[in-house]
């Protein structure tokens, strides 16, 4: 996982989709073959250029595939994502508050608090709770935190990471 939103000089699909806030995933092969992407198709000193066909990598499409529906199926199970979620900022406190709203749509059992250091690349802890806010004895400056909706079958919203709020 690369956490930045594409590469240098090139764009993709999900860019439309993260501009107007939906979460959005980057897929792409790691090693490049630049003779055969970004380019006008033609032949050139024997070199065959553009994205063609016979250079497509069938089966790695297959499997991005097959990843892209399973992730789809399991979102689809899951509970509408937390509305209006808010870190409290008013005061200086090696506390955090945080509140929400349930989801317009989706039964939900719960939420699903997640926490991780500022330098972590992942969710480390889990907290759940039935009710719309929490206080957490973590600092607001050392560690990041969502929401996730949580319904009976345990399938979980996408996170949701608070904005500063009164």
């Amino acid at each position: 996982m690369i956490y930045r939103n594409d590469r240098f000089l090139r764009g993709g699909d999900h860019t439309s989709f993260i501009e107007q806030g939906y979460a959005a995933v980057r897929f792409t092969e790691m090693n490049e073959n630049y003779y055969h992407q970004h380019q006008n198709v033609r032949l050139e000193n024997g070199i065959q250029y553009g994205d063609l066909p016979e250079f497509m990598d069938y089966e790695y499409l297959r499997k991005n595939t097959a990843m892209n529906l399973s992730n789809l199926a399991n979102l689809s199970k899951a509970p509408a994502m937390p509305e209006e979620v808010k870190i409290e900022t008013r005061r200086l406190s090696n506390y955090s508050f945080i509140t929400w709203s349930a989801p317009k749509t989706g039964k939900v059992k719960g939420y699903y608090i997640l926490i991780r250091e500022t330098t972590s690349p992942v969710w480390q802890k889990k907290i759940f709770t039935t009710e719309k806010s929490y206080q957490l004895p973590f600092s607001k400056d050392n560690y990041f935190f969502a929401v996730q909706s949580v319904n009976e079958s345990g399938n979980e919203s996408l996170p949701v990471i608070p904005i500063p709020g009164r």
